[in-house]
């Protein structure tokens, strides 16, 4: 039934969009804002909201007359909302980075991103060009994903092994660092999960002679010395990938009370491609590719002890997942709730070139493109050799997801759609948070995100686990960004307080605004209007103040 139901899914959501609006406004360079700009605000902001909304993206694309040919690759632009007493202003800054001084002193670029090659200095004679092909290619240090925390500092963050520390309340970028310094990674995600004593959890490849290696990072939650960073930090385990030449690609991770939980997806790294992406000539993103003849993973790795639960796999059919929801134990059973999609290819959809287009070139690229649903999976944690073979262990009340005992070493998986069928106008749902604080390893009932019926969210959305109802705003030729969601400082029940998202229009300059929803009801309370112009970013999250 569930096959079927998934089935239906992908029938409906291939059913082809036209006239789609351009949004190349969204996806343009522009100018940092470092000193405070006042907003209007229209409607009221409750005046407990108190702090700042900090969020992080791409904001510049191109250097002298070279421009970057991937999203992903524009130079990280911070930008800050300060909110006090039902007031708001707004500031940015970009990020001081090592790529973005070398890029802005030579009026080109010179550091390869993502999905753009360095070209060799113009400078230089034939000769010298044809060697620099065979140069080490050194990781960037644009860390435009994400803000992180630890020990108490901001970090901005992107895939590699460095982040930066920042200023919260000027965006200045103030400290370097290097994960790698600290322990044996050659990256780290955007995406940490703290657990309730302050730990700090992250996942970062390792690359040696015997090839690669998934490490779990733990980084504790307190500083020795004033200078600390990431002292402290340990791997706590290793994972083998299922071919250590080509591993998997992931953006995030999951966790539970007592677990890690990585999913190994088939998104491949073909290693060999990257590490000669410049001497051939190509961009990194060459040697990512989808295979979707391969079996999705759930690797559980034990937080007390480091331990990965070796004598069984947890296997379900080839999916992608960029951002896991919520994960939690359960009687016996281990949930896990993420937004997937069944195609891998989404990462090539986000070419400039893709997000410069308009009428059929536009429609065209947003319909090839899988569509990403909120589902949930259920694990049973407690198998054994008496372990019955062949029948659904999933004994969880109206829940339609199964877990069939394959051998005693293989569980395979299917998962129950966490929506109804209204989902579906909306294009599915993608960057997904919750109540963090109250919610996340612990069973749960809302989630918040953002409807895709674009290349880029257009509408946000509030799913209701009970009954998997949903409340949206969205508003035609309006874009917003993830919702963060904020607690009141008297929240008794889950969802009372407010979220916030940054909204952009492509068709007006100058048009930005913060908007604030009640989140129990999801209606407006206000908008704080910005009268600078903002690219779409990544993600974000809000530093409260008393």
């Amino acid at each position: 039934m569930n096959r079927h139901k998934s089935l239906f899914c992908i029938s409906v959501c291939s059913k082809e969009l036209s006239g789609l609006q351009c949004i190349a406004p969204l996806v343009r360079s522009v100018e940092e804002s470092p000193e405070p700009v006042p907003t209007t605000v229209k409607g009221t902001i409750p005046a407990w909201v108190r702090g700042s909304l900090l969020r992080n993206g791409p904001g510049k694309f191109e250097f002298g007359n070279q421009t970057f040919n991937h999203w992903f690759d524009g130079m990280a632009l911070m930008h800050r909302f300060q909110i006090a007493d039902g007031h708001v202003t707004y500031s940015s800054r970009f990020l001081r980075s090592d790529s973005y001084n070398s890029n802005c002193e030579l009026n080109r670029i010179v550091v390869t991103e993502f999905g753009t090659l360095a070209l060799p200095d113009p400078c230089k004679n034939l000769f010298q060009r044809f060697l620099s092909r065979f140069e080490r290619m050194k990781p960037t240090d644009n860390a435009n994903v994400s803000f992180v925390k630890y020990k108490g500092d901001y970090y901005v963050s992107t895939e590699t092994n460095f982040m930066h520390k920042v200023d919260p309340e000027t965006l200045e970028t103030k400290e370097k660092v290097d994960w790698s310094n600290f322990v044996a990674v050659n990256g780290a995600t955007a995406h940490p999960h703290v657990d309730l004593d302050g730990t700090v959890y992250n996942m970062g490849n390792s690359y040696d002679r015997k090839g690669t290696s998934y490490n779990i990072i733990s980084v504790p939650p307190e500083k020795d010395s004033p200078s600390d960073t990431l002292h402290g930090a340990k791997v706590l385990c290793s994972i083998t990938p299922a071919d250590k030449n080509r591993p998997s690609y992931y953006h995030s991770f999951a966790m539970s009370k007592n677990y890690v939980v990585f999913i190994e997806q088939p998104i491949k790294l073909d290693l060999f491609k990257i590490m000669t992406c410049k001497m051939r000539g190509k961009n990194i993103c060459d040697g990512i590719y989808w295979d979707p003849n391969q079996d999705t993973l759930f690797h559980l790795v034990d937080k007390h002890n480091g331990k990965v639960t070796m004598q069984v796999k947890y296997h379900t059919r080839a999916l992608a997942t960029f951002h896991q929801i919520n994960a939690f134990e359960q009687d016996g059973f281990l949930i896990v709730d993420m937004c997937c999609s069944d195609d891998g290819q989404a990462i090539n959809n986000y070419f400039i070139q893709n997000l410069h287009k308009s009428g059929e070139a536009l429609d065209k690229v947003y319909n090839s493109m899988g569509k990403a649903f909120p589902r949930r999976f259920v694990l049973p944690l407690n198998i054994t050799s008496k372990t019955p073979l062949g029948q659904n262990l999933n004994t969880q009340s109206n829940s339609s997801a199964t877990a069939v005992c394959l051998s005693k070493h293989k569980v395979f998986c299917t998962f129950e759609d966490l929506h109804g069928d209204d989902l579906l106008d909306y294009g599915g749902m993608e960057f997904p948070n919750i109540h963090y604080d109250r919610c996340n390893t612990r069973p749960y009932r809302y989630f918040y995100g953002c409807g895709f019926r674009h290349l880029v969210g257009d509408s946000l959305i509030k799913m209701d686990l009970e009954g998997k109802k949903l409340k949206t705003w969205c508003k035609p030729g309006f874009y917003p960004s993830e919702p963060i969601f904020v607690p009141s400082l008297d929240a008794e029940e889950e969802d009372d307080g407010v979220i916030l998202s940054v909204v952009l229009t492509p068709t007006d300059d100058k048009s930005t605004f913060l908007l604030v929803l009640d989140a129990k009801t999801f209606e407006e309370l206000g908008r704080a209007e910005v009268p600078v112009n903002i690219p779409y970013g990544f993600h974000g999250t809000f530093n409260s103040s008393s």
